[in-house]
């Protein structure tokens, strides 16, 4: 609940106040993967995970909640995924390779080098849905979450600013 910053319209020399409640207690993880495909739409696939403290509550994802989006993704999808992804550590654990190593009829994976989120297209996805919510007094964490999953809606039915996030990196698709 910790408001993030962010630049206002606010007068110059008048910096405006907003008071929130609570003491930050709660969180909210998205995890989420650009789809690109010769000659169809781009697509924008997603998960989002609200942490508010209670006993036994993951905090973010685990490497089941990966695969389970991967699985998401193959469906809907409808064919085999080669996926390009950062070097977060829950994506190397050995469970995760195990997942790969025996669907590897359908997944293949690269890694990208170990710090380049410049090259990441989902870092600009993430970059809107944090501007977006840059002003946001948010009275509650139910209502950040609500946000987040508009813009991300919002997103996934506009595959120009995918296509975007991925001209932003400087990459280019390429097919034999």
């Amino acid at each position: 609940m910790t408001p993030p910053r962010a630049r206002t319209w606010g007068r110059i020399g008048q910096t405006p106040v907003v008071h929130v409640r609570g003491r930050g207690a709660g969180r909210v993880s998205m995890a989420g993967m650009t789809c690109y495909k010769s000659g169809e739409r781009s697509r924008l696939i997603y998960a989002v995970r609200e942490y508010t403290g209670r006993k036994n509550q993951p905090k973010g994802f685990g490497w089941r909640d990966f695969r389970d989006l991967l699985v998401r993704a193959r469906i809907q999808l409808g064919g085999p995924i080669v996926l390009v992804w950062d070097n977060v550590r829950i994506h190397l654990t050995a469970d995760m390779r195990e997942f790969i190593d025996a669907n590897s009829d359908w997944l293949t994976v690269f890694q990208l080098p170990t710090y380049a989120p410049d090259l990441n297209p989902q870092e600009g996805v993430w970059s809107l849905v944090k501007r977006d919510i840059g002003n946001l007094a948010a009275a509650d964490l139910g209502q950040i979450i609500r946000t987040v999953k508009r813009k991300l809606k919002m997103l996934q039915y506009r595959p120009q600013v995918i296509d975007g996030c991925l001209a932003g990196t400087g990459l280019t698709l390429g097919y034999e």
